[in-house]
């Protein structure tokens, strides 16, 4: 039996657990879905408090960017020393956070607990990638996209939650997601116990590998390839974020939907990303990280320039295409950049997944500024034209090259 564990937690090894991926992928379903509570709680708090759009882009932002600025440096600090239960006391913080998310009588008290909710999710996720990569045995493209596709899916929930939790219980609909939050410990407590033994059992075994590959230096190939990663995160993050913060806007303004059908097609978008996102480290897996990353972004092109310019019917069809392919990167890039970097498995996901939730924190301010200023219709022109910076992946290493360069 500790045999098949030990296999279990080596990349590249044995078999793959499945059992602990769909749990992981859980936990960062329920983990996601807490968070879209937020900006689906932004009618009810305009009307409830009075907020303005600014204050409302502030607490979107100090949501964001507490998560994607401490992911990388817990990311760098549980790579030198794992810490398994971090996994449930990060989702505990969550829990604080949603109680005084519900609770909060004024701005200032919104502002903290977004804070803790950000901080939880800061812990959870490079840990959580963590855990996917010790699971996946040989096939980590799989495993990084079970566990992605939980978080994407708990986020595409944002417009249903909106509708069914919020509009009728209002902000102490909030206290619902206590459950979620309790329910995410406990498997969580049961992670972190398998987690805590396949460390034990990698120590007995002396498989050392990944501590020397951390400590070599990144080489100059190796930050450039980083940087045009990082660059091709930014352009679908600000891609997604320009979707789902201003589409439904546009879509009010263009077609005439109501607030329920602009939300239905945002919902399509998401929901088909999370979809793309399960299917993309199966086809890594089977043709190339890099093949896939510049598929995605490439093939999403043409149909995310022509959204702005084409009739409802047509652009329902657009969106649910355009959240397929381009989110089949999602989870390759978090496994491209952890082969690129070996032994720093939490600090790339960290990096990766943190630089996502930041560009997206950062996108939200800069769209709005720039549907303020040239009109929503522009914004969307200039949104759908991103996933070209897609080409540059053409630049990025091949696979067989990132392993020889760790050989």
């Amino acid at each position: 039996m500790s045999q098949a564990i030990s296999l279990k937690a080596l990349p590249k090894q044995g078999n793959t657990s499945y059992r602990i991926l769909f749990i992981i992928g859980l936990c960062h379903l329920l983990n996601d879905a807490i968070q879209a509570i937020i900006p689906a709680m932004f009618p009810i708090l305009e009307r409830s408090m009075g907020l303005s759009f600014t204050q409302l882009g502030m607490i979107a932002f100090a949501l964001n960017i507490v998560s994607s600025v401490l992911q990388p440096v817990i990311g760098n600090m549980t790579d030198k020393k794992p810490m398994p239960f971090a996994l449930p006391i990060g989702l505990t913080i969550t829990l604080f956070g949603i109680i005084g998310l519900a609770f909060a009588p004024k701005y200032e008290w919104i502002i903290i607990s977004v804070i803790f909710i950000g901080l939880g999710s800061a812990i959870f996720h490079p840990e959580g990638s963590r855990v996917a990569y010790m699971a996946a045995g040989p096939r980590r493209g799989l495993a990084q996209s079970i566990y992605q596709v939980g978080g994407n899916s708990g986020q595409s929930l944002a417009p249903l939650i909106t509708a069914l939790v919020l509009v009728p219980f209002g902000q102490k609909g909030a206290l619902w997601f206590t459950i979620a939050a309790f329910l995410a410990v406990c498997f969580l407590a049961y992670i972190a116990i398998w987690y805590a033994k396949n460390l034990r059992l990698q120590a007995a075994n002396k498989k050392a590998k990944k501590k020397v590959a951390a400590h070599k230096p990144l080489t100059k190939s190796v930050k450039i390839a980083l940087a045009i990663v990082l660059i091709l995160i930014f352009a679908r993050s600000w891609y997604v974020s320009g979707m789902t913060n201003f589409y439904a806007f546009y879509a009010i303004e263009n077609y005439e939907f109501s607030i329920s059908g602009a939300q239905t097609m945002l919902f399509v978008f998401l929901l088909a990303g999370a979809i793309g996102t399960f299917f993309g480290g199966p086809l890594a897996d089977k043709f190339g990280r890099k093949t896939v990353i510049f598929l995605s972004l490439a093939l999403s092109c043409p149909f995310s320039i022509l959204i702005p310019f084409v009739p409802a019917s047509i652009a329902f069809v657009f969106l649910a295409l355009t959240g397929f392919i381009l989110m089949l990167s999602f989870s390759v890039t978090v496994v491209y950049a952890q082969e690129l970097v070996p032994g720093k498995i939490g600090m790339m996901s960290g990096l990766t997944v943190g630089f996502a939730f930041g560009m997206g924190a950062i996108g939200s301010i800069a769209l709005g500024y720039l549907s303020d200023w040239v009109g929503i219709n522009q914004t969307m022109m200039f949104t759908g034209l991103l996933p070209l910076i897609g080409f540059l992946t053409l630049s990025l290493p091949s696979d067989q090259k990132i392993a020889e360069w760790n050989e």
